[in-house]
């Protein structure tokens, strides 16, 4: 039809197998971490956990819904608006701390949900004294569980480490979330021209990715002219004009659920002058160095010490990390500059078959432009695979 997005061809997977798949992963690393039950009130968690898709944007700020996970045995699903999941046994209504949902008064509401989660641990056969990993909830939900006497710890970092170890299952479907995000934004690249806006160029991603039945995307990042530089200026009405350098970062939820998270930087007109060349051959040397210093087995510590020394002209204006893990969103780990290292710094071990995002952002400190590339990649025991292909342009 006119006007519509062409498809790709998606390949089809069973999403019973991949949530089933995930599920056994995240129940071998509660058993690791010694928890019982796990509580998870963040979308991409229940997603990950139970093949729950519904209202994803939504529950991130207002969490009406929430799944009880144990290590063995069913799981229950309150808040559902959904009641036919494979995965999900027992579905019940939501007694969710918000205001939104109880009013000003969270005291009942959050009763009422750690008595939905000692009724979840009578029935499968636990008790209080067992290890129950919670996601984020208010104080007034850890008082409930401090009454009741539930032993609680974060859920987090355990969700965290085994979204991190992906299944072959799941390098399809993030596959296919790449190859959805590149074929977008080869439709951007053939539409950047004098006169257009960054709000109408980054529309055709958005466009492309919910026409393949992708989710969101998590930042308007695409800017262009002096408004690349600082970065994180997300997109806008400004009319993009002849020789402008125009940077963006996909930063898409795309089909499955998994994350596509590249960055390019074009200029329109496809003549680039010279000062324009420097940095983005300076940002393409950072991509390539620090690509060449993953291996399984390599500190993270070990990589920020050793990741690439831009001038000084260019350290202020650095991005927020070296490397980060992408998955179903961007996730752990997380690996800073050595700049950043006190403050946000934490040390472990790549394992075989982590995904990441090599990041790079260049631009001078109160310069009037910059380049932002990002490249994913996977690192096995076999060498680093590159993900991303879009193609990078020749700065010589």
């Amino acid at each position: 039809m006119s006007g519509l997005i062409e498809l790709l061809p998606s390949p089809e997977i069973d999403e019973n197998l991949l949530a089933a798949e995930r599920l056994e992963n995240l129940r071998g690393t509660m058993l690791a971490d010694g928890l019982q039950l796990l509580v998870l009130t963040n979308p991409v968690s229940i997603r990950y956990a139970t093949g729950y898709r519904a209202y994803s944007a939504f529950q991130s700020r207002i969490p009406s819904a929430y799944a009880i996970v144990p290590l063995v045995g069913p799981i229950i699903m309150h808040g559902a608006y959904i009641e036919d999941l494979a995965l999900v046994e027992v579905s019940r209504r939501s007694h969710a701390i918000t205001s939104f949902d109880a009013g000003l008064d969270l005291s009942i509401a959050a009763d009422r949900f750690a008595a939905d989660i000692e009724r979840a641990l009578t029935e499968l056969g636990y008790d209080s004294r067992d290890s129950i990993g919670i996601e984020r909830t208010t104080p007034t939900g850890h008082r409930a569980f401090a009454d009741i006497g539930l032993n609680v710890f974060d859920a987090e970092p355990t969700v965290e480490l085994a979204r991190s170890r992906k299944s072959d299952l799941e390098m399809v479907a993030l596959d296919y979330s790449i190859a959805v995000a590149e074929y977008g934004m080869t439709l951007m690249e053939r539409a950047l021209e004098p006169g257009v806006t960054e709000n109408q160029l980054f529309a055709l991603l958005h466009q492309t990715n919910i026409a393949h039945d992708g989710d969101w995307i998590d930042g308007r990042m695409l800017c262009s002219g002096p408004r690349t530089n600082p970065w994180y200026q997300e997109a806008s009405h400004r009319t993009i004009e002849q020789g402008d350098m125009v940077a963006f970062d996909t930063d898409m939820i795309g089909p499955y659920g998994y994350c596509a998270d590249i960055s390019r930087t074009w200029v329109c007109g496809d003549d680039p002058n010279p000062d324009q060349r420097d940095l983005y051959k300076r940002a393409l040397e950072e991509i390539w160095h620090n690509t060449s210093l993953l291996h399984v087995g390599a500190s993270f510590a070990e990589l920020s010490q050793n990741a690439y020394r831009q001038p000084d002209a260019y350290v202020a204006n650095r991005y927020a990390c070296v490397y980060h893990g992408v998955g179903m969103s961007d996730e752990y780990p997380k690996i800073p500059y050595p700049q950043d290292w006190e403050w946000t710094g934490y040390d472990g071990e790549l394992e075989d078959g982590v995904v990441l995002s090599v990041e790079s952002y260049v631009g001078a400190e109160g310069g009037s432009q910059g380049v932002k590339l990002e490249q994913m990649v996977r690192v096995t025991s076999g060498g680093v695979e590159a993900l991303s292909s879009y193609p990078f342009w020749d700065p010589s």
